[in-house]
């Protein structure tokens, strides 16, 4: 009974091997949290292209030469910075530029106002996604921008 008895003590306080099951444990986790990192980085690169993508679009809309008209010089810019950008060409719809107008006590301006809408896939936890679902694999990014006419407002009565 001896001998078993030291042979359990001795077996319980061996630690061999210890580091590489709580490393196995681990690494899929951390592998995890990076394509969550690389993911989350690109998806951020791409909300800002397509943020400023509106804003040149409605800079483009409010110029008195060209205005703006759903399909015109408006779309084509926000078409152009989107491909410069890497991303896309936006499909037909996604790119919406409409007038809108504003009432002041100064008189009505006239507002040429973009939204884009614009699907971006997740290289690495799309992957992941896929097992689960397809609750992972794309994120539609949205952006409006809203810029002020440069025609002389119209005087309110």
């Amino acid at each position: 009974m001896d001998a078993i008895t030291a042979f359990v003590r001795r077996y319980r306080r061996n630690d061999d091997g210890a580091e590489l099951i709580e490393m196995a444990l681990i690494t899929p986790v951390l592998l995890l949290i990076l394509a969550g990192i690389f993911d989350f980085g690109f998806l951020f690169r791409s909300w800002e292209a397509v943020t400023n993508a509106a804003r040149e679009g409605a800079r483009v809309g409010v110029l008195p030469a060209y205005g703006c008209a759903d399909g015109g010089p408006a779309e084509a810019r926000v078409t152009a910075y989107l491909t410069a950008s890497g991303l896309d060409a936006p499909a037909a719809g996604e790119v919406v530029p409409t007038v809108v107008t504003f009432s002041t006590p100064a008189g009505t301006i006239s507002a040429c106002q973009v939204t884009i809408s614009v699907t971006q896939q997740m290289p690495s936890l799309g992957v992941i996604g896929a097992l689960f679902g397809d609750g992972l694999t794309s994120v539609t990014l949205n952006a409006t921008s809203t810029m002020r006419s440069e025609v002389q407002v119209a005087p309110g009565i």
